[in-house]
């Protein structure tokens, strides 16, 4: 999983970066939204663009933080502290590397300063909600539950990253890229904290039967 999400980021960074043909339908699927946005889709698309800016992200990662410490889940703890607030940092440090301006208009929906790949509302919402998802897969025993938030979490995760570009804030590809580097960050959050977990109960079981010779 992680090697396939870093490889899907690294081509679309060197695609942006060689303003390759991804570019072209970067500009012409943008225009085309600028062009024929619509009430109430833009006040839709607008209300779940703002519930996941990173402060709205915070409140939702601390929401779940709070279920899972009700349920003495600590390591899942880790990987939410690890995984949401970290990676959304290490989506800024890449909007710098890669400085890309965002879509321009000259009737923008949204106007925005900071840089355009990958997005930074994209990232967050894969972290967060592919946090969530990953977590019921393995706590809850219903396939009925598994799946039905896998898809509301994937749904959501869609969601969001069509919002941006809907509204113009960001590419196609600035949202893709969002997407698979969050991916790849969320898949080595999930398994340096399980390999942990793994680890120190092989140690607290050794103790044990030491102890017991």
């Amino acid at each position: 999983m992680m090697v396939i999400t870093v490889a899907i980021f690294g081509n679309l960074a060197s695609e942006v970066m060689e303003q390759d043909d991804l570019t072209v339908l970067d500009l012409h699927i943008a225009n085309w939204f600028n062009a024929n946005h619509f009430e109430p889709m833009t006040s839709i698309m607008m209300a779940i663009t703002t519930l996941h800016t990173m402060p709205g992200v915070i409140v939702l990662a601390s929401a779940f933080g709070f279920y899972l410490w009700k349920r003495g889940q600590v390591y899942w703890i880790w990987a939410l502290l690890l995984g949401v607030p970290v990676g959304m940092l290490l989506n800024v440090l890449l909007k710098y590397i890669f400085q890309r301006s965002r879509p321009v208009f000259e009737e923008p929906l949204v106007t925005l300063a900071t840089y355009s790949f990958p997005s930074g509302h994209a990232s967050a919402a894969t972290l967060f909600y592919g946090l969530v998802a990953c977590y019921v897969m393995i706590a809850c025993k219903g396939w009925s539950v598994r799946l039905g938030t896998a898809a509301a979490c994937a749904m959501m995760i869609l969601l969001v990253a069509f919002s941006r570009v809907y509204l113009g804030a960001h590419y196609l590809s600035d949202v893709l890229a969002g997407m698979a580097g969050s991916a790849a960050w969320l898949t080595i959050c999930i398994t340096a904290i399980s390999t942990l977990r793994r680890r120190r109960e092989a140690k607290s079981l050794s103790n044990d039967s030491g102890g017991m010779l």
